[in-house]
C-alpha cells in the first residue's frame, strides 16, 4: 500500500483549521497548526516548515564515498555525513530545483563536481514535526573544481573524509554513523549495487 493516497476520503486525513506562525527563522518557519480529524476531534501540531534539502552519495574513481565531518550543535558533537544542504528560497518565495542545489552543495562541501548524476528519490527526514523533504542523489565521475570553486557557507566548518564505500556501509551497519540521511543514502546505493540489472 502506498503512503501517498491521502485523498479526501482517507479516514486518517486531517483538515487544517488554522495556522499560527510563531517565528520565521533563516531556514525554518515555526508554527502551530490546528487540525480536525474525520471524526471532528481537533488537535494542534507543532510544525517546523522547511523548504527541503538535498544530499548525495558522492563516489570517486577509487570507490571512496566522500563524507564530511562537521559539528552539529543540536547533537552536542560532530557527525560524519554525506554532503547535503538546504534548498534556497528565491526572493519571490519559490524554492530552487533540487538538482541545482545538489551540484552547488557537492562543490561547496567537497570541492568536487560530478560528471554523472542519478536521482534516487526523496524522503521526509522527521515527518512528525517538519515538512523537510530530502532529495537523494548518486554522484559519480568526480573531478576537482580547482580554482574558483564554491566554498562552504560562512558558518560551516567541514573536514573531508573520503572513505572506501564498503567501509562506510560497514560503519553504518555498526552504528558508527548516526546521521539518518547518511545511513539511508549508503544503504540505498549498497542495495542498488547488489540488484541485477533488468
Amino acid at each position: 500500500m502506498s503512503d501517498r493516497s491521502g485523498g479526501p476520503d482517507d479516514p486518517l486525513r486531517e483538515r487544517l483549521i488554522s495556522s499560527e506562525v510563531i517565528k520565521r527563522g533563516r531556514i525554518l518557519d515555526f508554527r502551530v497548526d490546528t487540525v480536525e480529524a474525520a471524526d471532528g476531534h481537533r488537535s494542534t501540531r507543532d510544525i517546523a516548515g522547511h523548504p527541503g534539502g538535498v544530499c548525495m552519495v558522492a563516489i570517486d574513481g577509487q570507490d571512496r564515498v566522500l563524507l564530511v565531518r562537521q559539528w552539529r550543535h543540536a547533537t552536542g558533537g560532530p557527525l560524519l555525513e554525506i554532503p547535503a544542504g538546504t534548498l534556497d528560497r528565491e526572493p519571490d518565495g519559490s524554492v530552487e530545483h533540487h538538482a541545482l542545489a545538489a551540484a552547488r552543495e557537492l562543490e561547496e562541501e567537497t570541492g568536487s563536481r560530478a560528471g554523472r548524476w542519478q536521482y534516487l528519490g526523496g524522503f521526509y527526514t522527521a515527518p512528525g514535526f517538519t515538512s523537510e523533504l530530502m532529495h537523494l542523489y548518486l554522484a559519480t565521475e568526480l573531478a576537482s573544481a580547482h580554482e574558483g570553486a564554491l566554498q562552504p557557507d560562512e558558518d560551516e566548518r567541514l573536514e573531508l573524509y573520503p572513505t572506501p564505500f564498503t567501509e562506510a556501509v560497514a560503519m553504518a551497519e555498526r552504528g558508527e554513523l548516526r546521521d539518518a540521511k547518511t545511513v539511508v543514502g549508503l544503504f540505498w546505493v549498497a542495495r542498488l549495487r547488489n540488484v541485477p540489472a533488468i
